[in-house]
């Protein structure tokens, strides 16, 4: 008889878990605490006739090999490249575009710095030399720095044949992107302060610091390592939006026997022996498992579904100060019209993702203020209208946007309840002095504060990665030294979820690798 697992989360990464597991043979049992299964992942119907992505929203590091191997367009994904990456609107009059093209970028650069357009140039080869190792890297399981065994040795010799590829000069560039600030790399290397927004956002999006944070650089990498549609370091629309890339997976589930429970939620995890073995739900009821596997934050489960008796002391002073703190306050909003930016909109600007903030200072402000306030006098707004590519959305004539928005206190806890509207209207007001008209335009609002985010999806902290990327929390340190390898301490207990490597993102690595490992354990 086949083994029976249970999948605790029935975000992306616990699908592509779930679809490995069940190809090998195994019995596989989704719980999934919502009526709707796909974690952050989802589509919703926020207002009558108005549907959007509702916490992650935009297509760019979802692994190939995934989307083949759980054939995915077979399943009704279709994914759409933007025409234009980004447009940044500045106070000025003038607006930055960048374009999936670098040469196309540069021409756009060269009209505020000839010097940064040829710096940049150099900046992309450096980058195209080092992201190919880190990719193949991502694809690895890390090995075990204490504890390990002679394939964790021989996982070391195969990294390091991977590292020779680097000459010195590409190494050095790769440890500077593990280790210093954004903001520092990009002080070094540009002059102008629309390329600097344009990657300093990078190294901000769901990551609570400033651009100038040490190993703030390390987080703008993470956003550059994926492609759509096999081209590289562009940036993509899934149509129906997120929630169409998790229905797909949920099928292709479905299609090997997954079983998956929706409004199951997870009570705690009992422990005898060193053994998961019944995984008891809030409804009284209970489901026995001979292998178990968390797919939500490790802070999580270790801190609230398992019982302290049942872990070391180690591992739980560990993940009682994990970081976890994204600093992010979501927003969806119905739209009567197309907002209209004071700057240059030259053609189809407004596909792009639309990024509000005019220099590295204004988000270093921007952190300041919210660790001191709670949140930023001037956020720092990414907008996106999908509705511009997608007429599945919303009614005709009308439109959607997503509001992405960073620096807001996480924790604030439950007091983002005094304060959510507040803020909320600031955000309006903020993309209103860009677009005027825009507040006027809006004819309904979806908000997600980190509070709302964390008792919604269970992004604890309102932490879209499972774990702040920094890198005492990064490749081997994934979420705790000794425990990178997908199992922990508890002999049969597994994790597949953001929280381990590579981390955050709908990239669907974490749940490919985590098979893989209980498929040779077991």
């Amino acid at each position: 008889m086949s083994k029976h697992i249970v999948i605790v989360g029935g975000g992306h990464n616990g699908l592509v878990c779930s679809t490995y597991l069940a190809r090998a043979g195994f019995k596989v049992t989704i719980v999934e605490r919502r009526h709707v299964i796909g974690g952050a992942a989802v589509t919703e119907e926020f207002h009558p006739g108005f549907r959007n992505s509702v916490a992650s929203y935009t297509v760019s590091l979802l692994h190939p090999k995934i989307i083949n191997d759980l054939h995915l367009h077979e399943h009704g994904l279709k994914i759409l490249l933007r025409r234009i990456n980004n447009y940044l609107p500045f106070e000025d009059g003038r607006s930055f575009l960048s374009y999936p093209e670098l040469k196309r970028t540069c021409e756009e650069l060269d009209r505020f710095s000839s010097a940064d357009a040829n710096a940049l140039i150099h900046y992309y080869r450096s980058l195209d030399e080092i992201v190919p190792v880190i990719k193949e890297i991502m694809l690895l399981t890390p090995p075990a720095i204490v504890n390990g065994g002679l394939g964790d040795i021989l996982k070391l010799f195969s990294m390091s044949r991977l590292f020779r590829k680097l000459n010195n000069t590409q190494k050095q560039f790769l440890l500077k992107l593990f280790s210093v600030s954004a903001g520092e790399m990009l002080d070094d290397i540009f002059e102008s302060d629309a390329i600097k927004v344009l990657l300093g956002f990078d190294a901000i999006v769901g990551h609570y610091a400033s651009p100038y944070s040490p190993g703030s650089a390390y987080v703008l990498l993470h956003h550059v390592l994926g492609e759509v549609n096999g081209k590289p370091g562009v940036w993509g629309h899934a149509v129906g939006g997120m929630g169409a890339i998790t229905q797909a997976m949920a099928k292709e589930a479905i299609n090997l026997g997954v079983s998956i429970k929706t409004q199951a939620e997870v009570k705690n995890i009992e422990i005898s022996k060193q053994q998961a073995k019944i995984i008891h739900l809030a409804d009284g009821s209970s489901i026995t498992a001979d292998i178990v596997v968390s797919n939500v934050n490790p802070k999580l489960l270790f801190q609230q579904l398992i019982e302290p008796e049942n872990l070391s002391d180690e591992i739980f002073s560990h993940f009682k100060s994990y970081k976890c703190q994204s600093g992010t306050f979501r927003m969806n909003v119905a739209l009567d019209s197309l907002p209209k930016f004071t700057a240059d909109m030259p053609e189809f600007c407004l596909e792009a993702g639309i990024i509000m903030s005019p220099s590295l200072d204004y988000m270093d402000q921007a952190f300041t203020d919210a660790r001191r306030n709670g949140w930023a006098k001037k956020p720092i707004v990414e907008m996106l209208i999908p509705s511009t590519i997608d007429s599945t959305l919303t009614p005709p004539g009308k439109h959607v946007a997503s509001l992405f928005c960073q620096q807001f206190n996480p924790d604030l806890g439950s007091e983002w309840d005094n304060h959510r509207e507040k803020v909320a209207d600031n955000i309006i007001d903020t993309v209103d002095n860009y677009a005027p008209g825009f507040t006027d335009s809006v004819l309904a609002r979806q908000i997600h504060s980190p509070w709302d985010l964390e008792q919604k999806f269970g992004l604890t902290g309102g932490d879209i990665f499972h774990g702040r990327l920094s890198l005492d929390q990064l490749f081997s340190v994934r979420p705790m030294l000794g425990m990178a390898q997908y199992q922990t301490e508890i002999n049969n207990l597994f994790m597949c979820g953001s929280g381990t490597h590579p981390g955050g993102g709908v990239s669907g690595i974490p749940g490919h690798n985590a098979a893989r490992e209980i498929i040779r354990k077991n």
